[in-house]
């Protein structure tokens, strides 16, 4: 994403798309792995994936560090760690430096932390040639054997250049050849004593394709062009074949020390939409499938606050709208595997206020987005769940359909709860789904109250 954080953001409806990558309009179509865990700091080697966002920003306002994922127990639960974002340039090229808006190196690799501050308990030095985030991700990772960090590339306000990046084979070739040099072999730019080559070689485990969208409308300075699905299809063909190419060579190499060494697998996924339109306009979904590890299914934003009526935003099913089984359904119909297929979940709310028509004030008339912390609209979990708590609203359920929301008379919020949740994992373990991904870590309470619930429903029943 650019440089803008939630706080500075200026309507509900860009905040929603900034997060979730549906654009500012009415609707999703206007805007848009089972198995036991063994030991807990261990135990990634399970069937159903836990992918979870880390957002980049998060470390400022929010002061969500990468120790919080250690302390909340999140880290012992989570199979990836999706890093969010990595951004491409106008001239086609993976990059990151200190420019407002557009790279944030200080938090990514050069920001020191103190003991208190870090996973293993050690202050950065001013030697270092790592630190920020990405030495944080890298100690988490020394922690937590088999945990997995992608980085995720674009995202609703950064992936204005990829269709001109995916245009022919060459400039193909150049992107992913520039986004494997700086985070698969860790080449990042010198930074006074941060960076260097391979200053964060081996934290990144595989990349995470966040183009919002290819072949339909998303930011408003984001091209799009009809002939992205092809591009499309024949990027992702090119990140898997260099991806491979490199972890052919590193064995290679390794093999010439006389150690025994086995070809690492690099994984490669991406974030897709809901909306059959954007579907069939940007993602030909059989072919770019053999490609892909897994896809993440956006499973949130089907309604936003911007909207004039009060709606759920993360249902599970609901006729004639968008759901969860509705969009499983369709990558499905279109030839996705369904093992590949990784359910979002939303560990916030979308509110609106000056609701009237009475009742649970679902489906109601409302004035405006809700206040709330960071902006209008939108609220994480945890300070959802001290609404919920405080008696001062009702908290309502449709449980066939598998969503909750909160209304004191003249604010809703539509959210998803531990409740929810575990309807969630029934439902991806009854279908043979891949497992669950959650947008974004920082908005879970302190405890993980939500990964947990998650964990619990796809891995002990």
């Amino acid at each position: 994403m650019r440089r803008r954080t939630l706080s500075r953001l200026t309507t509900a409806a860009c905040a929603f798309a900034l997060l979730a990558g549906i654009a500012p309009a009415a609707t999703a179509d206007g805007a848009q792995d089972r198995g036991s865990r063994g030991d807990r700091g261990a135990g990634h080697d399970r069937a159903y994936k836990s992918v979870g966002y880390f957002t980049q920003w998060g470390v400022y306002g929010r002061d969500f560090q990468v120790k919080d994922l250690d302390t909340s127990g999140a880290a012992a639960r989570l199979t990836h760690i999706n890093y969010a974002f990595g951004n491409v340039s106008a001239e086609g090229r993976c990059f990151t430096g200190n420019v407002p808006g557009e790279a944030d190196a200080w938090a990514d690799y050069t920001r020191p932390l103190d003991a208190a501050g870090s996973v293993d308990g050690v202050a950065d030095t001013d030697t270092q040639a790592l630190a920020g985030n990405f030495n944080q991700l890298r100690e988490l990772k020394a922690k937590h054997p088999g945990l997995k960090v992608m980085i995720s590339l674009g995202g609703w306000s950064w992936s204005t250049h990829f269709s001109d990046a995916a245009r022919t084979a060459a400039s193909r070739k150049a992107l992913v050849s520039s986004c494997i040099d700086l985070y698969i072999k860790g080449n990042l730019p010198v930074d006074g004593v941060r960076g260097g080559e391979g200053a964060a070689a081996g934290l990144f485990d595989g990349i995470d394709i966040d183009w919002e969208w290819p072949g339909s409308a998303g930011d408003t300075d984001t091209v799009y062009r009809p002939e992205d699905k092809k591009n499309f299809t024949a990027l992702v063909h090119e990140f898997r074949t260099q991806l491979d190419a490199y972890a052919k060579s590193q064995k290679s190499q390794k093999s010439q020390t006389n150690r025994t060494t086995h070809q690492k697998h690099y994984e490669l996924s991406a974030f897709v939409p809901t909306a059959p339109a954007k579907i069939d306009a940007g993602f030909d979904v059989r072919r770019i499938m053999r490609d892909f590890d897994f896809v993440n299914l956006q499973g949130y934003d089907f309604h936003v606050s911007g909207e004039t009526t009060t709606a759920q935003q993360s249902a599970l099913y609901a006729k004639g709208d968008f759901s969860v089984d509705q969009t499983v359904r369709d990558w499905i119909r279109r030839g996705a595997p369904a093992r590949k297929l990784v359910v979002g979940m939303p560990f916030y709310g979308q509110g609106w206020t000056g609701v009237t028509g009475g009742g649970d004030g679902l489906g109601q008339p409302a004035t405006a987005p809700a206040p709330a912390t960071y902006a209008a609209g939108y609220e994480d979990y945890k300070a959802l769940k001290k609404l919920a708590d405080s008696g001062q609203y009702t908290v309502h359920r449709d449980t066939r359909n598998g969503h909750a929301w909160l209304f004191d008379g003249t604010t809703l919020w539509t959210y998803d709860d531990p409740q929810v949740l575990r309807a969630k994992t029934s439902y991806i373990r009854d279908r043979g789904l891949g497992g669950a991904m959650f947008w974004s870590l920082d908005g879970d309470t302190d405890d993980g109250e939500l990964m947990s619930a998650v964990d619990r429903g796809l891995n002990h029943r």
